[in-house]
């Protein structure tokens, strides 16, 4: 078993208002999508305020929403996104954001018993972009093993398609 566990970070340039009706159906949905993740196997930890959500924090910018949790790996964050009914808020998501032309989804691995902060969330989403994929800064598309794991100098590849596309 790893000593590490997997930290994502996502943004998101809300099209309107988070108080607007256009984002009435996204809000609605926070609390539910927010549980599913809690029960999640594998789900660590998520950023929140005492509001139970991350929509009050914004360290990107006035119209940027924040998601920063932690994982016990690759696998379980991605059955979350991908295999849950989290999906269906995911095939919304145009409804409510932008397209963003870089990179708004960041993972990378820090020790058991650590939490991100948002200021290193930031950092590894600004080395992604600068410089790609690497074990410090990756995607679900070239996931790395946790450190001395076996195969930790090379990436695991997953195919790309999305369900929620």
């Amino acid at each position: 078993m790893s000593s590490y566990h997997l930290a994502q970070l996502n943004i998101a340039r809300m099209l309107e208002p988070l108080e607007s009706p256009r984002m009435a159906e996204f809000v609605d949905n926070l609390d539910r999508i927010n549980a599913l993740a809690e029960s999640a196997p594998g789900y660590v930890w998520r950023l929140q305020t005492e509001d139970g959500d991350a929509t009050a924090l914004r360290p990107f910018g006035d119209d940027m929403l924040v998601n920063l949790s932690v994982w016990q790996d690759v696998q379980s964050l991605r059955n979350f996104v991908f295999s849950s009914a989290h999906v269906e808020i995911m095939r919304k998501r145009r409804q409510w954001f932008e397209r963003m032309a870089e990179a708004y989804v960041v993972l990378w691995w820090l020790p058991d018993g650590e939490l991100p902060t948002i200021e290193e969330a930031a950092r590894r989403l600004e080395r992604l972009r600068r410089e790609g994929p690497s074990a410090a800064a990756f995607t679900f598309r070239t996931a790395y093993p946790a450190p001395g794991t076996e195969s930790d100098s090379l990436p695991r590849t997953f195919d790309d398609s999305c369900p929620a596309t």
